[in-house]
């Protein structure tokens, strides 16, 4: 071609160039630069006359590669077809590929959750039974009975298990939350004394908040459970002192704001944040970070379950969190929850555990339980109490049951009073809990329902049970809370 086509064909080709969004190169038929058009230069932060000359090879990035941490590019239609140049397109990909690395951590947390939730509705059966009849165990005993400590011991170490189950529910998302209407700079100045308890004095704690602040919608138990979370984390990562920022805000998000998290629409929120003047992490702690046993802390220093705990719990809440952290700058946690117009409750601190006594009764009980050692548990402690139990391994043979009662008025043959109550797990192979009770209240009205279950949230348990507001006892208990709700559930409180 003759150079002065070429010339023109160059000019022309340039002005075409400049009318295109896409980020164009252009290359002469030895594969040097020779055009480029304004949208490179502002994708890849070029000038023309910089890059003009030079391979095209060496100018435009692999697909799929990664120049800096900030970007990512992808080439197309990058292939030279013809002997007089070639003509390369560049996309930015950066906000495709963060899609794509959001939505596979969020299946991998989901999947990860579902196999929590498994194993802590397994251990909440086992830790029923194991709890359960330690409490039972130093009952008998006296105060000097060479195996008490031993008892003691097995009870404790239950206990600290079931700890660590709800912790994993929590991070499942499969708890059973009481939500209220909470003030968070309530809370948060509340538990400061108590914070400062648990940091230490060489940790300077600052509680700052907007007032008035908006309420919201959440467990306070729970809530509270998250602020000591976050600031044992952050005394952990402070082992030499430093500072801890608790702030309360509000924040309003107009329709074309950009939210600060991903997946937070329009209108009023509170935000909740910690902030610490610690180590710091790296990018590959912080994808890891809200895992359950993950943890960067020596052997015996953690179970690698608070942080879990803290996103199970602001999920479940409705809630959004984001961490912002770099080596050697310390880390920045803030929870964002949907702001409640209702007025705050004026209790601005869990209720205690009640302690009164609890009367014993002689009420005839049907226990149905597919869990053999749990079922053997519920029978002596209502037994203990001067229950009537009749025990049934599935909701087939308590349907039976109930069925010969109803047509003897009632009453089983070799007992006597009217069956009072129904005590039935939730979750049971063929006939599940929620759906014997419906046939057994059909056949004996006027019985009484109590559920109990260590799965708070399949949908039985949580859309049958917990929502409509019936009566439930959440796996593992002991035997003081069994007597106390089957007493509660007899008396109709």
């Amino acid at each position: 071609m003759a150079p002065e086509k070429t010339d023109q064909l160059l000019e022309w080709f340039s002005d075409m160039l400049r009318t295109v969004s896409e980020a164009v190169i252009a290359s002469d038929k030895v594969g040097a630069v020779r055009l480029m058009n304004q949208a490179v230069e502002q994708l890849m932060n070029w000038k023309e006359e910089d890059k003009k000359g030079h391979p095209l090879t060496e100018v435009a990035p692999r697909k799929g590669a990664s120049p800096s941490k900030e970007r990512r590019y992808e080439a197309v239609n990058g292939q030279r077809g013809g002997v007089e140049g070639g003509v390369l397109a560049l996309r930015d990909v950066t906000e495709r590929h963060n899609l794509e690395r959001q939505l596979a951590q969020k299946h991998k947390m989901e999947a990860i959750g579902r196999l929590a939730a498994g194993v802590a509705h397994d251990f909440n059966n086992l830790l029923t039974a194991i709890i359960g009849y330690s409490n039972l165990a130093l009952q008998k005993m006296g105060d000097r009975d060479a195996s008490r400590d031993d008892i003691v011991q097995i009870k404790e170490a239950g206990e600290r298990a079931a700890e660590l189950t709800q912790q994993l529910l929590a991070f499942s998302r499969r708890q059973m939350l009481s939500p209220s209407v909470v003030d968070l700079g309530v809370m948060s100045r509340n538990m400061e004394k108590l914070l400062r308890r648990v940091i230490g004095e060489d940790v300077e704690i600052l509680t700052v908040g907007d007032q008035p602040l908006l309420a919201v919608k959440a467990d306070l138990g729970q809530m509270e459970q998250v602020l000591m979370n976050l600031a044992v984390n952050a005394r952990d990562a402070m082992p030499d002192g430093g500072k801890l920022v608790v702030q309360t805000r509000n924040l309003h998000l107009d329709a074309g704001d950009r939210p600060p998290e991903e997946g937070m629409c329009s209108g009023d929120y509170v935000v909740l944040g910690v902030t610490d003047t610690g180590t710091g992490m790296d990018e590959d702690t912080r994808s890891h970070l809200f895992e359950p046993f993950f943890t960067t802390k020596a052997p015996g220093k953690g179970t690698g379950l608070g942080l879990a705990t803290v996103y199970g719990i602001v999920k479940q809440s409705g809630g959004h969190l984001s961490v912002q952290s770099e080596p050697g700058r310390g880390s920045v946690f803030k929870i964002y929850l949907k702001a409640s117009f209702e007025t705050p409750s004026r209790s601005a601190s869990a209720a205690p555990a009640d302690s009164s006594p609890v009367a014993d009764g002689n009420e005839t009980i049907l226990v149905v339980e597919d869990e053999k050692a749990v079922r053997g548990f519920l029978r002596e402690v209502l037994e203990r109490r001067g229950y009537r139990v009749l025990e049934a391994g599935n909701g087939h043979d308590a349907l039976e049951m109930a069925a010969e009662a109803a047509s003897r008025g009632g009453t089983l043959p070799g007992n006597e009073g009217e069956i009072r109550l129904l005590l039935t797990d939730v979750v049971m192979a063929g006939l599940n809990g929620r759906e014997l009770a419906d046939e057994v209240t059909g056949l004996l009205p006027g019985i009484k329902v109590l559920y109990i279950s260590g799965y708070a949230d399949s949908a039985i348990v949580h859309q049958e049970v917990i929502e409509e507001g019936l009566d439930f006892l959440r796996k593992p208990f002991t035997p003081m809370d069994l007597s106390r709700k089957v007493r509660s559930v007899l008396d109709g409180r």
